[in-house]
């Protein structure tokens, strides 16, 4: 994964750089491993109070329980649970803690997908990190169509939603955002953020390797730091 991303808020703003490695394993025909985030973070020199900063993500990682698995009627769910472990560094809005449970579901119509997926994110300490974390609940909708065998336009809705604010950071911040899915920041709860995205997935050779590339952009207009995002990955199927 690589993330060109746009963060916008009147406490921080600028640019910043991601790139990660998704990993996950099949141990049984309906059970998974999944190791989920990992990466490293570079800001750029003009990010307000995090200017030139780079480091490592933390660590997160998981078990998938593919619980149906309806292949005729194109119908699975699956739920699972996973851990970030704060090994990264809190120069780039990492080292924090957090325990995640999710619960996913997809339907396909022929050529039409459709999926959500519900995840909660508890902060087992949300006094870590520079500026601290705090609880939320993600949601994310998403429509894909096999358009052809090589090509899928996608479109997703994603909403991000604080349900216990943490306290104020090293920084001495409080705010009234989150930092979503990519830091770890005590946001408030009377501002949510819902994103809207648009992209594709090519597949050059076949359905073993997918190419894909989308645009990200905040739909509401409370005060948020995510600004916008370009995400790039490579999927590859062995």
């Amino acid at each position: 994964w690589y993330l060109v991303h746009e963060i916008s808020s009147g406490t921080i703003d600028g640019d910043v750089t991601i790139a990660a490695l998704q990993v996950r394993m099949a141990l049984t025909e309906s059970l998974q491993l999944v190791a989920y985030k990992d990466g490293y973070t570079d800001f750029s020199d003009d990010t307000a109070h995090l200017s030139n900063n780079d480091g490592w993500n933390d660590i997160g990682a998981g078990l998938k329980w593919a619980f149906i698995q309806d292949w005729e009627k194109q119908f699975h769910m699956a739920a699972g649970i996973g851990y970030e472990f704060g090994w990264g560094d809190e120069e780039v809005l990492q080292k924090s803690d957090e325990l995640r449970l999710w619960l996913s579901a997809n339907k396909g119509f022929e050529k039409l997908h459709l999926g959500a997926t519900v995840n909660y994110i508890y902060a087992t300490d949300d006094s870590q990190g520079l500026l601290n974390n705090s609880d939320f609940v993600s949601v994310h909708l998403h429509a894909d169509y096999f358009l052809t065998e090589w090509l899928s336009p996608v479109a997703e809705i994603n909403g991000y939603f604080v349900t216990d604010e943490g306290p104020a950071g090293a920084l001495g911040v409080t705010t009234d955002f989150n930092g979503v899915d990519g830091f770890s920041i005590a946001g408030g709860d009377k501002d949510d953020t819902i994103t809207g995205v648009l992209g594709f997935e090519l597949r050059p050779l076949g359905d073993d390797l997918g190419l894909r590339a989308a645009y990200e952009t905040q739909l509401n207009d409370d005060d948020s730091l995510f600004g916008y995002r370009w995400t790039f990955s490579a999927v590859y199927e062995f």
